[in-house]
């Protein structure tokens, strides 16, 4: 490593608000939407916790999910690797809503869209019954799409929008 990739290294840990951050989703489309969720989270901590829905979580969830776990998380790692190359990331298979953010202690923060901000607070009622510490609540702002819509996994499966969330036209 030279001396300014310990100089960057240094000021991307000092600019890190959090130790641990966590986020959390499906993946099935790698959308402009999760990559709102991940920067933020990168940008935010010094690690990040990514939970990633297993195969049975998300037929559970009804998300008609076109991608395996493996190749889910396969592309989310080239990704990750690809933006934030050097960084330090850790995947959890999620089986339920919340994985490791009711159970671990060290995790400080969770970031979140509005659609799953809900599931945030009841993470931090369970981790509060579980005598941990509540986690600070990074919100993001919903991504649009072209059309001024949320960008989301469905509609990239229903043909309406594509992963960078411009319009198509049929």
């Amino acid at each position: 490593m030279c001396l300014i990739d310990v100089v960057f290294k240094k000021v991307l840990i000092e600019m890190s608000k959090y130790r641990r951050v966590a986020v959390g989703g499906t993946f099935d489309y790698l959308h402009i939407g999760h990559k709102a969720l991940l920067k933020t989270a990168f940008e935010s901590g010094e690690s990040v916790v990514i939970g990633v829905s297993s195969d049975v979580f998300a037929r559970e969830l009804s998300k008609g999910v076109k991608q395996n776990f493996l190749d889910r998380v396969d592309r989310l790692k080239n990704f990750l690797n690809s933006i934030f190359p050097n960084r330090r990331y850790e995947i959890h298979v999620l089986e339920d809503h919340f994985g490791p953010v009711v159970t671990e202690k060290d995790i400080d923060a969770i970031v979140v869209s509005e659609e799953t901000l809900g599931r945030a607070k009841e993470a931090n009622r369970s981790r509060k019954s579980n005598g941990l510490k509540p986690l600070k609540i990074i919100l993001i702002d919903t991504v649009l799409a072209d059309d001024r819509l949320p960008v989301s996994s469905t509609r990239i499966r229903n043909k309406e929008i594509d992963e960078e969330g411009h319009t198509i036209r049929h």
